[in-house]
């Protein structure tokens, strides 16, 4: 049960974006003035769309339309892509978005595929690279996190695995979130006994830990069981996990019954146990259809010019969670057309199912279906259900479909009112979409770190959160104002390199590429290998937004705050005024003050060429600040306790007074990890020998000193 902040009024929450857990942004602009710039470069682009379409190839391929900045618009692919090209030049027939589309074309390029499969799965790899404007695109930044089982020690160890599949071993998923894989991790334990712990602590043990004591391990390290028995219960998990979860259970049920009928009743009521936690694993999973072994199940929902897809997962009969997307798309897209291309995107960097569950049907569904399964080495079944118990999936996730783009709504519509409020509040030139605030974190000027975190109207942005270790050897100790020195000049000067202020537009009639009759045979004959492998690094701003119904303004895509939060006072905010004046920058800057005693609600606020002055301690924009502020703190710290672990594991307990080589290996013995000997109290410190209490709460001190 949640219990109700106080004084806390429900405008100020600001939500976390995870894994396209945002609404895009959409633009409004004078829908006459947006049809007078279409009329006047509609016959330029229909102009360029004909001299292109004489070079494209009569064969399957991708085109990429591409605007007079050398902007990518929009990936297709085609059959006959010479065909499909020179579609794009009819006068009549177009819809607005296509006609928007092309009136900002100036030249396109072309890669030929040996068949239409190669042509789909390579036109959803350039999507998720390029994020082209009139594309459906999916923001999918996180990978999904898996249940490993390892085979490359003689005690498998269970664990949660994230990322690359390099380490031997059987993987199960993926689960839809980190909350669902630590659930079922801590019932399989309680339910197989398998270690959970690292290698060189497996090694490390004389004696069995706590998690055989409460029975989540049976402790193989310390021989408190053979090979044998323990490789029993490595296979048995393996079997439950591929889906033999009933002839798991009834061979763990005759087990407690033959114990029981030899009256051994302590080994039965272990199987008892046993039997018990894989019940609770099988009873948590809210939906369990009966007939779907292995499928992912999709469903999309439209509302107020957004779209939602809900996904679930089910493997080995059982639910193992879902997630919501909200891919940018523009309005007048059909659903079918929007599930179509998320889900070759959705499938471009993961493993599939033999089943997909779809709740629209979709253009070229068995032409998914092919590509998929040549991609994953079987065949892949992508069907619509339209009644029993398949369609009843789709029915429960249309409603979380529903419910999921409801919430994402209200939160974005009370996000842009406090982000109005901000604006007037601080005398911003506009609503700001971007929010980028600054703070450092060291101890006594050791392991200093600077770190940058982001908000806009989705929320916090965790993608381009970044962190700045200081580097300069100048900088004295605990110099606050150096390091932000150090931290925004690193930071915008790579801005400037990277994303300069936009230039001037080109007029209508330029290209980037010149001619088309210059160099065709560039243009038309590219290598799609090529193309793929230049591809496979994941687009590093991982933003989306969408189309709305007039032209399209770069302010939504631009890398460039609309303002600069600072946690400090006077001296922070001069250190940054000299920062972006030295680099001809302009952007709003504000500086956070923390009150008397560091108390939250009485901050101070400095901005140039404004008197300081405090919000009322009731403010939703004093809230949300503050809430901007504690994250920028939390991020910082957290990087600098990692920089000061990683430190101290290179340079050993040693760094530590009155620590040498004989009581590092002491401890290291009696703690077995680094890690439970930073969880150690002072009284188990001087269980080691050799460690006097001094020495005990020198080293106690040395782990929990608290960050500045």
């Amino acid at each position: 049960m949640s219990v109700p902040k106080k004084d806390l009024e429900p405008e100020i929450e600001i939500v976390e974006e995870d894994e396209g857990s945002s609404l895009p942004e959409t633009e409004e602009t004078d829908a006459a003035a947006a049809g007078d710039r279409v009329e006047d470069s509609l016959a330029a682009g229909r102009d360029a769309v004909l001299r292109y379409a004489k070079l494209a190839p009569s064969q399957p391929g991708v085109y990429r339309m591409i605007d007079a900045r050398g902007d990518v618009l929009y990936v297709g692919k085609a059959k006959n892509v010479r065909n499909r090209v020179r579609a794009y030049a009819r006068p009549t027939g177009l819809d607005t978005r296509i006609e928007r589309m092309i009136a900002a074309t100036r030249a396109l390029e072309f890669v030929v595929t040996r068949t239409e499969t190669e042509a789909l799965l390579l036109e959803a790899n350039l999507i998720k690279r390029l994020r082209p404007r009139f594309n459906v695109t999916l923001r999918d930044d996180k990978s999904f996190p898996y249940i490993l089982i390892t085979s490359d020690h003689w005690a498998p160890q269970i664990l949660k695995h994230r990322g690359a599949r390099a380490r031997p071993g059987h993987y199960f998923g993926p689960f839809a979130s980190v909350w669902a894989v630590n659930r079922t991790v801590n019932a399989l334990q309680r339910a197989f006994l398998l270690r959970s712990c690292s290698d060189p602590f497996f090694e490390s043990r004389t004696r069995p830990c706590l998690l055989h004591q409460i029975k989540r391990c049976s402790a193989p390290c310390t021989n408190e069981i053979d090979f044998s028995e323990y490789a029993v219960l490595v296979r048995e998990a393996n079997a439950f996990l591929s889906g033999r979860s009933k002839a798991v259970k009834d061979e763990l049920a005759g087990e407690m019954e033959k114990a029981s009928s030899a009256l051994d009743f302590e080994r039965a009521a272990i199987y008892r146990d046993r039997l018990a936690a894989l019940s609770a694993i099988q009873a948590h999973q809210g939906v369990n259809p009966r007939g779907v072994e292995e499928a992912d199940v999709f469903a999309l929902h439209q509302q107020g010019g957004f779209a939602c897809v809900e996904v679930f997962f089910f493997r080995t009969g059982q639910n193992w969670g879902n997630r919501a997307y909200f891919p940018k798309a523009d309005r007048s897209i059909a659903q079918g057309e929007i599930l179509a291309a998320f889900l070759a995107q959705f499938y471009d960097d993961k493993p599939c199912p033999r089943l997909i569950l779809i709740s629209h049907d979709i253009d070229d569904r068995e032409l998914l279906a092919e590509a998929l399964g040549t991609k994953s080495g079987h065949k892949i079944e992508v069907l619509v259900p339209r009644r029993g118990e398949k369609r009843d999936l789709i029915e429960h996730a249309l409603a979380n479909a529903r419910e999921a783009l409801g919430r994402k709504l209200a939160e974005t519509s009370s996000q842009q009112r406090l982000l109005g409020q901000l604006a007037e509040t601080f005398g911003l030139p506009r609503v700001p979409r971007r929010i980028e605030v600054y703070d450092n974190s060291h101890i006594q000027g050791s392991n200093p770190v600077g770190a940058m975190i982001v908000a806009g109207p989705e929320g916090f942005r965790k993608k381009d959160y970044r962190k700045f270790n200081i580097r300069s050897a100048e900088l004295s100790p605990g110099d606050d104002f150096a390091m932000m020195r150090e931290v925004l000049g690193r930071r915008f000067k790579r801005l400037l390199a990277e994303a300069p202020l936009p230039p001037v537009a080109e007029e209508d009639g330029d290209r980037p590429d010149g001619d088309p009759d210059e160099g065709a045979e560039g243009i038309a004959q590219l290598d799609p290998s090529a193309e793929l492998a230049s591809l496979a690094l994941p687009d590093p701003r991982g933003k989306m937004e969408a189309a709305g119904d007039g032209f399209e303004t770069d302010d939504a895509e631009s890398p460039w705050p609309d303002l600069v939060l600072i946690d400090g006072g006077l001296g922070q905010l001069g250190v940054a005024r000299e920062v972006l004046t030295r680099l001809g920058v302009e952007i709003p800057l504000v500086a956070i003050a923390k009150g008397p005693d560091r108390d939250a609600g009485r901050e101070t606020f400095f901005i140039p060429g404004r008197d300081s002055f405090k919000l009322p301690p009731r403010d939703p924009v004093l809230y949300f600040v503050e809430r901007l502020r504690d994250e920028a703190h939390r991020f910082a710290v957290g990087s600098h306790r990692a920089r000061r672990k990683r430190d101290l594991r290179e340079a050993g307990l040693q760094e530590i007074a009155g620590i040498g080589p004989t009581r590092k290996r002491a401890l290291l013995h009696h703690f077995g990890t680094l890690k439970a000997i930073e969880r150690a109290s002072v009284t188990d410190l001087m269980q080691v020998d050799g460690i006097s209490a001094e020495t005990a709460r020198r080293i106690f001190e040395f782990f929990h000193e608290g960050a500045a």
